[in-house]
């Protein structure tokens, strides 16, 4: 199935677009971390002749405890993703927690994203859609794949058509996340790109206690799962030490594996996509 083309700086995804990746650490870190990796990636995805588009977070607002690191902040964070906009000339997503944050975020962000626990706050929906950037939804732990139509709904009430639609695994007993790639095949009958999150789709939430667990061995597998299915774009944590990463470090991929995943992964949807 063709969906709907969504366009993020000069890059082009779902329409029968080859598939693109959105990758890079959970949080920012620093200011010289997070552009080591941008620019990083950004090459290893050239290299692999990928599209790529940054994302890491300024705060992660949802963290298992109140001791967790959450990142730079609001204003700081911010200011590095626009240095690494301009600096290593890529597109930058990266998620929004308040609606009072919606007007400063989308003045850096080509895509605003909507955290999973968040995706049924219909005011919240609603201020992001109408920022006029990029939307993309991550799908709830607990949402059936047909209900995120609903909140697509939502979204295109306020005239934003540029969506995305993120599969990041469904609640499977407590502290464990599994992926149902039907649910991708639901997700674009929807008409608009589907992108799946090969890495936060492995997390275990609150399964360490004070903060949630993950697999990344699995992160190659599931991705390769979900490009042989169908997608229009990948999304993943990376990190250069993902033992030592402040955020999701459990189920990052190790920088080292980037560009070869990449590559398999390319493959596989030349031959989806014909």
């Amino acid at each position: 199935m063709v969906t709907k083309k969504v366009k993020v700086g000069n890059i082009e995804i779902g329409g029968g677009n080859p598939l693109a990746i959105i990758a890079g650490p959970c949080v920012i870190e620093s200011r010289d971390s997070a552009l080591k990796h941008a620019t990083l990636l950004k090459h290893a995805a050239e290299r692999a002749g990928v599209p790529y588009i940054f994302k890491s977070s300024y705060d992660k607002a949802n963290r298992s405890s109140g001791d967790s690191y959450r990142g730079p902040g609001l204003e700081m964070g911010l200011k590095i993703l626009a240095d690494i906009k301009k600096q290593v000339g890529v597109p930058i997503l990266t998620d929004v927690h308040e609606i009072e944050q919606v007007g400063a975020v989308k003045e850096i962000a080509d895509v605003l994203q909507i955290p999973a626990f968040l995706c049924r706050q219909t005011d919240f929906v609603t201020a992001v859609a109408r920022s006029g950037r990029v939307v993309n939804v991550k799908k709830g732990q607990f949402l059936a794949p047909w209900d995120i139509g609903n909140v697509l709904k939502k979204i295109l009430a306020t005239g934003n058509e540029q969506v995305l639609l993120t599969e990041r695994g469904v609640s499977f007993g407590y502290n464990n996340l599994i992926s149902d790639m039907r649910s991708l095949v639901i997700m674009r009958a929807l008409g608009y790109p589907v992108v799946f999150d090969a890495t936060h789709s492995l997390q275990l939430p609150g399964g360490l206690g004070k903060a949630s667990g993950g697999d990344r061995k699995y992160i190659g597998a599931l991705a390769r799962a979900a490009v042989a299915v169908g997608v229009d774009a990948l999304f993943m944590e990376v990190h250069e030490d993902p033992d030592h990463a402040l955020s999701d470090g459990p189920n990052s991929l190790p920088l080292r594996e980037f560009e070869g995943l990449l590559r398999v992964v390319k493959r596989l949807d030349e031959i989806q996509k014909g």
